[in-house]
This record gives structure tokens, C-alpha cells and sequence, in this order.
């Protein structure tokens, strides 16, 4: 599993941040979580190609969106032909009409729209993914991927104990199937198979002040990708405004009890020196924190 930090400017791009996009590269599937203006062109430089399967978005504001027309354009360029599922909150569906209706694009793959507002959106064999509503200036939503539980530890020895001999047999366990040996007994995997693992668990907030439903979304994830669109001095421009300083990013990673905080969406103000002293912030609140920047990309290793 690797997050690649496509863009990580707020509101607008500067020379060295672009507008916001996160990357989700899990299991062969490659996932977007915003996607602002000249996201295809960082997807490239980021070596993932653009073989997108789904993108969620958190809010219909230009600087999270505008990079989807793009994306739909080259897609029908090179003669996509798989799917493409696009998740957002309510308005996302007639946005992309138009999008797709001002263009003239004739689209030679399937494109669904869901628009949605919270709970589980999406599950499949090895993940979900829910949302919930977050607190900005206009309907927004933060989300988490989580990864299902993972087979306990098989154990070998225990197997071999037991008279299962290597081979087929040991597969059936670690899935979780019961084998019949020839001598007719039945051995069962929790016999050899220790307690299921927890899978990983990443959170995006996308643009909010701080609220409730972000801290318990985010409740143990290994990663919390939060915005800090402000320094602590600038706290009242960012409430209201319906943002989060560093602080507050800080303050919620630390009472979600996360494992690792990613700060995101700054703003252009914040230049060179003051990147710095808003780590600091961070860090100074909750130590596992970092300032992402342009391309970073960040391996989510499991415990």
C-alpha cells in the first residue's frame, strides 16, 4: 500500500505545490482521492500511469475538482475501455453532465457517478470505504479506506504436529477451510491459524475546520491525511473559513490516537522557512507528523 501526494497546495497551485490530489496504490488498484487541476500531468511524473479505476472527491470547489475533465478526456483518448467509478457528495453527478456535455466528449467506457453522503459506500473482498460529513463552507466529506482483516499467522509446525502434510492442504487452513486428513480426522484453522490480523486503515479529511466526525472516522488509522491550511496565528481566518490550522490537525490525529499524521492543503501564504515552523506546530502537538509536499510518497506498512 503507498499514498503518493499528488498535489498538496490549498485553494490554488504555487510553483512547487499543485492543487490537491492524493494517490492510493493498493493491490494493483490505483485510486484517487481529489483531483484538482494538472493531476494527470503528476500522476506521469509520479511514474503511476493512468490507470485509474475510482476517484472520491470531498467537495465540488474548483481546487479539488477541476482536474477531472482533464483525466475524462485522455481516458476517451486512449481508448479506455474499463470502467470508471467516480464517488462524491450530492452535486458531483450534474457537475460531471455538464463537464462532459460542454466538452462534446464522446466517452468509449462506462462512467458511474455515485453521489454520496456517508456510511460505507464501496466494499469489495479486501477493503471499504465509508464517508461522513465534515464541516466546511459548502457539503463536504472526509473518507476512510480500510483494509479487512488479514488471516491470523499460519503456523507450520503446529501443522506439521497435527500430520498435515505440506502442500494443498495447508493453503485450505490459512483461508480458513477445515481439511479432512486420510485418517479421517478433521483439523480446523484455528488449530494451526493464530486470531485474524487487523488491516491497515488510512482517513482524508479533505477541506473542514476541526469537528467530531473526522475524530472518530479516523479512531486508530494507521494514517491520517488531514488539512492544515493555516498557521496557529491564523486560527480565526481558518474556522471561518471552514478550515483547520496545523494545530488542529495535530489535536485530532492526536485524540483519534493515530499511528501517523500527514498535514495537506496548504496555503500559498505559507512559503520556503514557514513550512518549517509549521512542522514544528505539528510536531510540538503530535510528534508523528509531517508537511507533505509534491510527490512524497509514503509506504503504509503493516504493524
Amino acid at each position: 500500500m503507498y499514498i503518493v501526494f499528488l498535489g498538496t497546495s490549498g485553494t490554488m497551485p504555487t510553483k512547487t505545490r499543485n492543487a490537491p490530489a492524493i494517490a492510493l496504490k493498493y493491490d494493483g488498484e490505483l485510486m484517487l482521492f481529489d483531483c484538482g487541476e494538472g493531476t494527470q500531468r503528476q500522476l506521469l511524473k509520479a511514474g503511476l500511469g493512468l490507470g485509474v479505476s475510482k476517484i472520491f472527491i470531498t467537495h465540488i470547489h474548483g481546487d479539488h475538482v477541476l482536474g477531472v475533465p482533464g483525466l475524462l478526456q485522455t481516458f476517451s483518448v486512449l481508448c479506455r475501455e474499463k470502467p470508471l467509478e467516480i464517488y462524491g457528495p450530492p452535486g458531483i453527478r450534474h457537475f460531471l453532465e455538464l463537464v462532459v456535455d460542454a466538452l462534446r466528449m464522446e466517452l468509449c467506457y462506462d462512467l458511474h457517478v455515485y453521489e454520496v453522503k456517508s456510511g460505507t459506500i464501496l466494499e469489495t473482498k479486501r477493503y471499504k470505504v465509508v464517508c461522513v460529513p465534515v464541516e466546511h463552507n459548502i457539503e463536504a466529506l472526509a473518507y476512510a479506506f480500510i483494509e479487512k482483516d488479514r488471516p491470523g499467522k499460519f503456523h507450520p509446525d503446529r501443522a506439521l504436529k497435527l500430520g498435515v502434510p505440506r502442500g494443498p492442504l495447508w493453503k485450505k487452513l490459512q483461508e480458513g477451510v477445515p481439511v479432512t486428513l486420510p485418517d479421517g480426522r478433521t483439523i480446523r484453522p484455528e488449530e494451526v491459524v493464530g486470531p485474524p490480523r487487523p488491516g491497515r486503515k488510512i482517513v482524508y479529511s479533505g477541506d473542514t475546520r476541526p469537528c467530531d466526525s473526522v475524530i472518530k472516522l479516523a479512531q486508530n488509522a494507521d494514517v491520517l491525511i488531514h488539512e492544515g491550511t493555516f498557521s496557529s496565528k491564523l486560527k480565526d481566518l481558518a474556522h471561518e473559513s471552514g478550515h483547520s490550522t496545523v494545530e488542529d490537525a495535530a489535536k485530532i490525529a492526536k485524540e483519534a490516537n493515530v499511528k501517523k499524521l500527514v498535514v495537506v492543503h496548504i496555503s500559498p501564504r505559507h512559503q520556503g522557512e514557514d513550512i518549517r515552523i509549521l512542522e514544528e506546530e505539528c510536531r510540538s502537538v503530535f510528534k508523528n507528523s509531517i508537511i507533505a509536499y509534491d510527490l512524497f510518497t509514503l509506504e503504509v506498512t503493516y504493524p
